[in-house]
């Protein structure tokens, strides 16, 4: 039986960009010399990875990214956002911008959905990108060694709204806010617009889903939860420094949590209005 760990790099026949293979080279991470990190972050793999998903971040959708300067460019950092879209679409994007866009590129690294470890060569190569089961242990690791964590604190409720409900927020989690707090990062807000267009999702089948071992299948209007060529908008906010202590009561943790979520709510607001032509990109306020 072929496990995830038997399966070499050469299987996967995706030829890489020379510039993008010089761009996976520029991010600084502790890589030994077969270019793999303490984490089994792959450098050929990410450049496979940043092939692929370069020609959608840049033609078939035409992401526009605001703000990346609030990103930092080194140490600890945490973005946090809004799901949207019927499957992880975001998530993809966000992994994009932090690559194509910051200088010196990052990769940012989340934390995939725990049904993904039960697929093999799918658990193989989202932990060879850098995308690791969501644990907290794996969340301190990675902060205390500064790197850039994606997270969503909507999960699964998150990547489940239907079209009409597109650019809404459901519940926030709270355990970002512990981690910050315990970490001592600053929390970066971002709003991924667009995604409801792009996967235009009108019900979600919940029972289907748990026979593939997935939590749902989203259906669109054609059927097939596949993206549309449509444009998108990835805002960053200015970084929230929290103080305070991972122990604190809930009402306290709550009010921090409140005050992200309505800056994610600011910046989607705000990202409509550019998408739809009622503000310009140097109206934005960050803040």
């Amino acid at each position: 039986m072929v496990t995830p760990r038997m399966i070499p790099a050469s299987l996967i026949p995706l030829p890489t960009d020379p510039d993008i293979a010089a761009r996976v080279d520029a991010i600084e991470l502790p890589f030994n010399r077969h270019g793999v990190d303490p984490f089994g972050v792959d450098k050929r793999e990410l450049a496979k990875l940043y092939t692929l998903i370069g020609w959608f971040y840049r033609r078939y959708f035409d992401v526009s990214v605001f703000g990346q300067h609030n990103v930092p460019a080194r140490g600890r950092g945490m973005l946090v956002g809004n799901h949207s879209g019927g499957v992880a679409l975001d998530a993809v994007m966000v992994i994009a911008s932090a690559f194509f866009d910051l200088d010196p590129p990052r990769l940012a690294q989340g934390m995939a959905e725990k049904f993904i470890q039960r697929v093999p060569f799918l658990a193989w190569f989202t932990s060879r990108i850098g995308q690791l089961t969501g644990l907290p242990e794996h969340c301190i690791r990675l902060l205390e060694d500064d790197r850039l964590l994606m997270v969503f604190p909507e999960g699964a409720r998150g990547t489940a709204k239907l079209y009409r409900e597109r650019d809404s927020l459901v519940g926030f989690g709270t355990g970002f806010v512990r981690l910050a707090l315990q970490t001592g990062t600053p929390i970066v807000p971002f709003a991924f617009v667009g995604g409801g267009e792009a996967i235009p999702t009108i019900t979600n089948l919940y029972k289907p889903g748990k026979l593939l071992g997935i939590p749902y299948l989203p259906v669109t209007p054609y059927l097939a939860p596949l993206p549309l060529p449509v444009s998108l908008q990835l805002l960053y906010g200015e970084p929230i420094e929290l103080s305070g202590s991972p122990s604190d009561s809930d009402d306290v943790i709550a009010g921090h949590v409140n005050t992200v979520k309505d800056r994610i709510a600011s910046l989607l607001s705000q990202g409509r209005s550019v998408r739809e032509g009622r503000l310009s990109p140097e109206e934005i306020d960050f803040g």
